[in-house]
């Protein structure tokens, strides 16, 4: 089940410039509330409607009764650019503008609007103010249109609120040998997230308290149900679920201030032979309740993992974009590949930290590459505690946020697909089909120098990660689509 996530409380707002009928923007307001109860979206409706700025203050103090920290600001008519910015300006939250189509010709003296004109003195005051609220991309419509646009929000709201209400705990230092996971922590800040760096020690330290555990036995039960017959290592689910408690114990003592936390870990190669297991399988447990845990002290990927579950509500995994599919394996299946070319295709692995629900089926086994370093020849002892099998076939999209060594924040996007076959190897894996996948390496992978973690949402969910990050001030924002985009700030992802 799903938690460390939040609940986007929506509230609308109607504005009203003086000079036009108020009951206009209020009516207006009410059919749009009752076209979102149609859609199953919860809003609360403001009676206040903003003329002026003593209006602001008496639709704030609505707002926060209600408990409202996602704000619709609805021009039903031209409206008061001053005081409905202002309003957005002063809302504790995310905040989206839309403006009213007008309904019919046959009201076109009394019951204009004007909204269409009144968005764009809304937009030029947004701009004093520096403010970024979500503006749709055609941002005037009726109700039912008002109301679909109000849809798509909330779920670009619930990544800006997560992000913005975020701890991330590190354990370690990031790998010399993996420095691509290596970025600097001060656009994290300006993000809004706290960050909690500690020592490897600490995290040993708090694991070995956790010894005997009378929780442990609990979890072990917990573990032994979702494995089924995948279960084949049983004796090391002990270590695995007092690993398990030490975490989330950390997740409780240590969030503070903020409401949801997330970790990145350093959990290789010392990890094994101190520990005495991988904690593979940890990650892929409390990533499906929407807590990941990164491996290679991957800050950004863990944040980026934490967003695609923000936007999905649905449990994420990190991989990497790890080897080409052969081309004998391109040849005996181009049925299943369809019109995908070979450098469309990729596998995404890791070694097996990918939630259960996303596995055709899934087995308990050991970590393959480290049972080759640190216990050649032996019966796996401290490798085991992986979660493996093949990636269940379906929608996917790719997300990446990263920061460049000189602060700049980046961002990639791509939709795509798992494909139905046998990947043929070992871990948590899958064919990977992308469109342009080959381009989108070269040009925006490489070129960008973005590393080889990428956080894996099972959904397309491209405009939601899209507007989120817009949102969110990253205006470097890469996508697998065709490099044909006139604006900037046009969304790719129709």
């Amino acid at each position: 089940m799903i938690q460390n996530i939040p609940e986007v409380k929506l509230g609308i707002v109607a504005v009203s410039r003086d000079c036009f009928p108020i009951t206009l923007s209020e009516k207006r307001r009410k059919a749009v509330v009752e076209a979102c109860k149609r859609l199953g979206i919860d809003i609360f409706e403001a009676k206040t409607t903003v003329e002026n700025e003593n209006d602001v203050l008496k639709a704030l103090d609505e707002l926060k009764s209600a408990d409202v920290n996602a704000l619709v600001v609805y021009l039903g008519n031209f409206g008061p650019e001053g005081p409905e910015t202002m309003l957005a300006q002063k809302f504790d939250g995310p905040s989206m503008f839309v403006a009213a189509a007008e309904e019919t010709q046959e009201n076109l003296f009394d019951g204009r609007g004007d909204a269409y004109c009144g968005m764009l003195n809304a937009s030029y005051n947004i701009g004093l103010r520096k403010l970024n609220p979500y503006i749709p991309e055609y941002p005037v419509g009726d109700s039912s249109e008002v109301a679909n646009m109000i849809a798509h929000f909330v779920d670009v709201a619930r990544v800006v609120i997560g992000v913005k209400n975020l701890k991330i705990f590190s354990f370690g230092p990031r790998p010399q040998d993996f420095l691509a996971c290596n970025a600097p922590i001060k656009p994290l800040y300006d993000l809004g997230i706290e960050i909690m760096e500690n020592s490897e020690l600490d995290l040993f330290e708090a694991f070995n308290k956790h010894k005997d555990d009378p929780r442990i036995p609990e979890i072990v039960k917990q573990m032994q149900d979702e494995l089924g017959t995948g279960n084949k290592h049983p004796g090391i689910l002990p270590k695995l679920a007092q690993y398990e408690l030490t975490l989330m114990d950390w997740y409780e003592k240590y969030r503070g201030s903020c409401k949801f936390a997330i970790f990145a870990n350093k959990c290789w190669p010392a990890f094994q032979t101190q520990f005495g297991f991988v904690p593979c399988y940890v990650n892929a447990r409390l990533a499906s309740r929407g807590i990941p845990v990164a491996c290679e002290v991957d800050i950004y990927g863990a944040l980026s993992e934490y967003i695609v579950t923000l936007a999905t509500q649905l449990p994420a995994t990190i991989l990497d974009i790890n080897n080409t599919v052969p081309k004998d394996m391109y040849e005996a299946n181009k049925d299943k590949f369809k019109d995908y070319k070979l450098t469309d295709l990729f596998m995404g692995f890791h070694c097996g930290n990918t939630p259960i629900c996303h596995m055709k089926y899934a087995e308990m086994r050991y970590q393959l590459i480290m049972h080759r370093l640190l216990e050649p020849d032996k019966e796996p002892d401290i490798t085991r505690g992986t979660l493996e099998g093949t990636i269940k076939p379906g929608e996917i999209t790719i997300f990446r946020l990263q920061s460049t060594a000189d602060c700049l924040l980046r961002s990639y996007i791509a939709q795509g697909e798992v494909i139905d076959i046998d990947p043929r190897s070992f871990g948590g894996i899958g064919v990977f089909a992308i469109k342009e996948m080959g381009r989108f390496y070269r040009y925006v992978l490489i070129q960008k120098r973005f590393p080889h973690h990428t956080a894996v949402a099972f959904k397309h969910v491209g405009k939601v990660l899209f507007d989120a990050m817009k949102m969110l001030g990253v205006d470097d924002i890469s996508f697998n689509q065709p490099a044909n985009m006139l604006y900037k700030d046009e969304n790719p992802f129709k």
